[in-house]
Order: C-alpha cells, then structure tokens, then sequence
C-alpha cells in the first residue's frame, strides 16, 4: 500500500502561512542586528542559530519516526551544501550586521536571478528577452536602493560598510543559489527531513571551526548586555520556528504556486528595521527597493 500523499492546503492558507513565515524570518533578522550592536559575535549567533534549529529538527525526527538514511552516492554532494549554506548564513550575518537589515535583504534575494544564471552557465537554457530585462531592471532597483549619489559623498568608513555589506549579501545570494542548484540536480530524490538535518550539522561544524580558527576575530564573542543575550535567544528561536514549519509544511504549501509571498521578507525587514531599529530610507531607496521586489516576484512567476 502506496503511502497517502499529504492534501495541498487551500491556496489563501498556504499563502498566508508563506507571509507568517517571511515575518517571523524578518523578525530572526531584526533580532540579529539587535544582538550585534550588543556584543554578540557573527558566528556565535550562527552556532546559537544552528544548534536551536538542528535540536527541533532532531525532535521532529525522533517524534515523527523520519529517516535520516543518505546514500554514499549523495554524501558528498550533502557536505558541499552544508558548506553553501554555512557561507551563506556568514555572509547575509555580515551584511546585517554593517548595513540596514532591509537593504541586505534586498540585496541576498536576488538569488533565483542569479540562479538562473548559475542554470544558464551549468548548462541550462538561456534566459528570455523578458527574463534578461527584469535582471537588468532588478540591478537598476538595487543601484537606486544604494542611492550611490549620497553615499559617495559620506565618509570613506561608512563607504567601506556599505561595499563590505552589499559584497556579502550578494555573495550570501549566490552561495544560496549554488545550494539550490545542488538541491535541485543532485539531492532531489533524498529525504527532506534528512538533508535538512545534515545540512544544519554541517553549518554548525564549519562554525565551530571557523571560531576555533580565529577566522572571524571576534566571531564567537558573547553579548555583553543583557538586550544582547535576549536579542539572541530571540533570533534562535524565530529561525529555528520559521525554518522547521517551512520544512513540515513544505509539501502541502504548493510552492511552485505560492512560494513568491515569501519575498514578503525583505518588505517586513524595510519596516520593522524602521520602526524597531530607527533604519530610515531615502525615497530613492524606498523606489529602488519596490523595484527590486516586485522585479524578483514578476520573475519567479515566469514560467518560461
């Protein structure tokens, strides 16, 4: 007897559900920043991170009797996306840490562009008229989100800051996009609940060895207000709630439909970075932000 396939939620729960957890992903990254401005080292938010994460999902497992069985064929391909996603965490932390959280965000979901350009390079088709102009458009929506005029002119540190922090959110993308590449062509057929699994034990192990390593200086600092350790606690459990319930759901969520209310993530973080955080955008900002959004959802509903 075939195993039931799990019932697609109706289309407005689903999407709901998507916007919940774009929220409450906004909110892991506004915690972030709240605990780096309190001491908190970048690698010891990851390594906190990871460790709630892999510890609910290691709950789930043994709750839900889930198989966590991998193939030796696909161990190797599991550990380059364990170290994908290590960078990829790094990176988007760095750039929380030195820029406006929405602008990071901004910047780290240009991902499926710059996936499709990954496909296009590792041999996939390449990209359409239509597909081609919402890139160039969604570049042009990040440059005014940077608004380059009135950065040029302020001081040579807050310029290194910017360069340090759009550098890494895009490297956070594209390490991203490189992991879903894998995902997609080489770990398709393994169980969710077991890539998920390694994967978060790897991001953890590459932490641990990056602090020992003195790699970040600083890295595993701990924070030193007590806003800093709740701000910590607070971002662990936000991540580790959003990232589980994405992955229990996954299959009933429809996501070749829906998954574009996620992209509701870099418009919460806009906004609570401004009412949390005092992080006020020009209205050049603001312009080239909804220029990049509404390019990045116009592209995923593409299906050419």
């Amino acid at each position: 007897m075939s195993p039931s396939v799990p019932q697609p939620f109706a289309r407005h729960i689903s999407i709901l559900t998507l916007l919940g957890v774009g929220v409450v992903f906004a909110s892991a990254h506004i915690s972030a920043r709240i605990s780096f401005d309190n001491g908190t080292g970048l690698l010891t938010a990851i390594l906190v991170r990871s460790f709630a994460t892999l510890a609910l999902l290691s709950i789930l497992a043994i709750v839900y009797k889930q198989s966590l069985k991998m193939s030796w064929q696909q161990a190797p391909w599991q550990l380059l996306l364990g170290l994908l996603i290590a960078i990829q965490s790094i990176c988007i932390y760095s750039a929380v840490s030195r820029i406006p959280v929405g602008i990071a965000l901004l910047a780290a979901n240009t991902f499926p562009i710059q996936m499709a350009l990954l496909s296009w390079l590792l041999g996939g088709k390449p990209p359409t008229k239509v597909r081609a102009s919402l890139m160039a458009l969604t570049l042009f929506g990040l440059l005014l989100a940077l608004d380059i005029p009135a950065l040029i002119q302020s001081d040579q540190t807050n310029i290194q800051l910017w360069v340090v922090g759009i550098g890494s959110a895009l490297l956070a993308a594209f390490a991203f996009s490189l992991g879903m590449w894998v995902t997609e062509h080489k770990l398709s057929n393994a169980k969710g609940s077991a890539r998920s699994f390694y994967t978060m034990i790897t991001v953890l192990i590459v932490t641990l060895v990056a602090g020992s390593a003195d790699i970040f200086p600083g890295g595993l600092t701990l924070p030193e207000t007590s806003t800093g350790y709740v701000s910590l606690i607070l971002l662990s459990s936000l991540y580790a709630f959003a990232f589980t319930l994405l992955f229990m759901l996954a299959p009933r969520l429809n996501l070749a439909q829906n998954a574009t209310a996620i992209n509701i993530e870099p418009v919460a973080s806009l906004t609570l970075g401004w009412l949390i955080l005092g992080q006020q955008l020009s209205l050049i900002q603001l312009i080239g932000g909804a220029v990049v959004i509404s390019c990045i959802i116009a592209f995923s509903q593409l299906r050419k």
